[in-house]
């Protein structure tokens, strides 16, 4: 019995890690961490309390992916229902779908009976108004994103109250006693951010993947570059090519400094192998520093120092 995540995960490790003791899946185990997460008001980059959109609207995306089947649930750009990561799952075993958007996810789930929350917090509204001033003119709404994702200041602050970054995220991978995967990843995207703008979380393949014959792995960070180069299944595809866990994550990362990208960018992921061994890896030597991961004969949560595996900037200019 293996959990491993970010390192704002940890808020979920005891309830995760006592569903698994008690022979629960590894399913329900992620779905739970990630509930703590999301329900975390202190943490600004997943679900309640998860810093806003340009206009000051909190948009959530959230995927889930069984191991054993390759079954998979995905939601985004969801507004007023703290748990996506729920949603995700109600989507993966009640549809023959694998994603809902906006108004159709949030029709189901008033379907799954889930109840409807305001989900930006007193807190988090008080830090939109004050970085993200409408007092000047912009000509489209492009140019207001653009102009909140490169102020230093403002972004600063997004990283400051943000878990990990302005575009941070909670992922979770799971090992049950009947040696199936699991993986989850739930997030309120990157802050300030255009209406409607999702990002890897909720992508199978970019942001989320799993398969019990070869491992899993759930990035964060910035999620285009994770869509761009298939971040999550890449790591899953390696192992089955051969490469060992590391040796795979480390491919991974290295692709993704084929991208060009408008700004300064960053990624980290985390991956396990189908025998329960787990690594970090992060582009940054200076954010995304540490993972949480448990084993069933641990009494807590320990951090583990990702694997720095730095980028050539590729800016766009």
């Amino acid at each position: 019995m293996l959990l491993i995540g970010s390192g704002n995960a940890e808020v979920g490790f005891a309830e995760g890690m006592e569903i698994l003791r008690r022979g629960g899946s590894a399913l329900d185990a992620v779905e739970a961490v990630i509930h703590h997460v999301e329900s975390n008001p202190e943490d600004h980059s997943v679900g309640y309390g998860g810093l806003p959109n340009i206009l000051g609207e909190v948009e959530l995306d959230a995927s889930i992916m069984d191991g054993k089947t390759l079954a998979a649930g995905a939601v985004c750009a969801v507004h007023n229902y703290e748990h996506p990561i729920s949603i995700a799952r109600g989507v993966m075993e009640r549809l023959p779908h694998v994603m809902l958007a906006g108004r159709g996810a949030e029709r189901f789930a008033r379907e799954l009976g889930m109840k409807k929350r305001n989900l930006l917090s007193d807190e988090a509204r008080a830090i939109y108004k004050a970085k993200i001033s409408d007092s000047q003119r912009y000509d489209t709404m492009r140019e207001l994103v653009m102009r909140a994702t490169n102020d230093p200041e403002i972004a600063a602050t997004a990283e400051e109250y943000g878990d990990e970054t302005p575009h941070g995220t909670t992922n979770v991978i799971a090992l049950d006693g009947a040696g199936n995967l699991a993986s989850g990843v739930s997030t309120s995207g990157w802050a300030w951010k255009y209406p409607g703008r999702v990002g890897d979380s909720p992508i199978i393949g970019a942001g989320n993947y799993c398969d019990n014959r070869y491992g899993a792995c759930a990035c964060t960070g910035y999620g285009e570059m994770a869509m761009r180069s298939s971040t999550a299944h890449s790591v899953v595809l390696y192992m089955k090519m051969g490469m060992g866990l590391r040796q795979a994550a480390r491919q991974a990362m290295k692709d993704l400094r084929a991208l060009a990208v408008p700004f300064p960018p960053g990624m980290n992921l985390v991956a396990m192998d189908r025998l329960g061994h787990h690594v970090g890896f992060t582009t940054e030597t200076d954010r995304w520093a540490d993972y949480v991961y448990q084993t069933g004969n641990m009494q807590a949560p320990k951090r583990k120092k990702r694997t720095v595996v730095p980028l050539e900037r590729r800016i766009i200019t």
